[in-house]
């Protein structure tokens, strides 16, 4: 079954907006669990203009399975080994950049990679890689030891319906089918909403889709736990 994370960043951003108590990330994921996702997703940025220290030390506390999305820092390696989440997404991070712009340049980085991942998996924790599917990145995730891969999906989801989504829905399935050769589990996230979804459940392998601003912004309308169990709902059928 296709597990669902929902990342909560965009609830902490609401709550920054005012420098206020509410809403609370940490209501957030009750709900999201309430309704029965798989895990909550955090991304700890640099500049925290959301996600804070304290959320991170809270969630681990209180969800049953934190994914804490993070730079490749000593900084966050270092307050990972501390909270232990269940897992650490490393991810790119520019600050100027509204959200995450393309994958982890985990090739051209190599040494720094491994050593984060040999750090957080000493200290229990499972390692994911956010990277487009390109075979070097691919490879290059195998050879740090890196438990998972996170597909980048946001050139597919940004791309036009028609020759343009397909071709990106092409080099997720490539990069999917590679990761399985290499015994790296595949994950995916970025962009996904409610609509282009369905042809993304073509990818083979996928443990677990990481998903926010849709889930979110339609949480507004419907609630929390309406979104999730909508968003649960379309990736039902997918088969693997």
């Amino acid at each position: 079954m296709l597990k669902l994370g929902v990342n909560i960043d965009h609830v902490a951003t609401l709550r920054q907006a005012r420098q206020a108590e509410v809403p609370s990330p940490l209501l957030a994921a009750a709900e999201c669990e309430a309704a029965g996702c798989w895990g909550i997703t955090a991304h700890l940025r640099e500049d925290r203009r959301h996600i804070n220290d304290d959320d991170i030390a809270a969630l681990v506390k209180q969800v049953r399975r934190l994914n804490m999305e993070m730079a490749v820092t000593d900084e966050m390696v270092e307050i990972a080994s501390m909270r232990r989440p269940n897992s650490c997404c490393l991810v790119p991070e520019k600050r100027q950049e509204l959200t995450t712009e393309g994958g982890l340049d985990a090739a051209g980085q190599f040494d720094r990679v491994a050593r984060a991942v040999k750090v957080l998996q000493g200290n229990g924790i499972k390692v994911s890689l956010f990277i487009d599917a390109e075979p070097e990145q691919i490879r290059a995730a195998s050879e740090a030891g890196s438990d998972y891969i996170e597909l980048h999906t946001g050139r597919y989801s940004n791309a036009a319906p028609g020759e343009e989504r397909r071709r990106e829905l092409d080099k997720l399935i490539a990069g999917a089918e590679l990761a399985h050769t290499l015994n790296l589990k595949v994950n995916a996230g970025h962009g996904i909403d409610y609509e282009n979804i369905d042809d993304l459940l073509k990818v083979p392998y996928l443990c677990e889709l990481n998903i926010g601003h849709s889930i979110i912004a339609r949480a507004v309308f419907t609630g929390l736990r309406t979104a999730v169990k909508e968003m649960m709902d379309k990736m039902r059928p997918y088969v693997g």
